[in-house]
């Protein structure tokens, strides 16, 4: 739960800055979050997975236009991701901000770490590209793989945040794993 507070909190300063704004724009706000099982919310009610426990936060708190997409799909690895958020563009009315969920099951199958980071490298610049805001959500893995690769792994999102100036929850699970 303190995650999500974090979540909210990074989504919510890109919505309306830093300042908070007393009165939020009326234009939708569209937020776009792609990830694996842990956004699709498998497990829990449809309404307990952190997209739409975001949507209702973010609407009682002053933006009821907001509007937050589960791009979530169970397995998913980031070497779909680019064609997720390419597919999310074709719409009326493109996200403003994307939270970029994935890694985890990259590095339970031991990707590559140069893959995973240019896979999600690339979602960051065309999202960019189209003046979408981004939060990054790091990912740890277990120590199966050995030291030097979870340690590599785990540097893959703050290098990517800093590099590509987005914000960054370090670990989206902490509190939880």
């Amino acid at each position: 739960m303190r995650n999500m507070l974090r979540i909210w909190l990074a989504v919510t300063v890109s919505i309306f800055g830093s300042a908070f704004a007393e009165s939020p724009s009326p234009t939708i706000r569209k937020i776009l979050v792609i990830g694996d099982s842990l956004t699709e919310g498998l497990g829990v009610e449809p309404s307990q997975a952190f997209p739409n426990v975001l949507e209702q936060k973010l609407r009682a708190d002053g933006c009821p236009t907001c509007k937050v997409i589960n791009s979530g799909t169970s397995g998913s690895t980031s070497a779909g991701a680019r064609k997720r958020l390419e597919w999310q563009l074709k719409g009326k009315e493109p996200p403003q901000i994307l939270i970029l969920a994935l890694g985890a099951n990259d590095g339970l199958r031991g990707v590559d770490v140069k893959a995973t980071k240019k896979n999600l490298e690339e979602v960051i610049v065309l999202a960019k590209s189209k003046q979408i805001k981004v939060l990054l959500a790091g990912m740890l893995v277990p120590p199966n793989y050995g030291k030097t690769y979870s340690q590599e792994f785990a540097s893959i999102f703050p290098d990517l945040a800093k590099t590509h100036q987005v914000a960054l929850i370090p670990f989206l699970l902490e509190g939880v794993a």
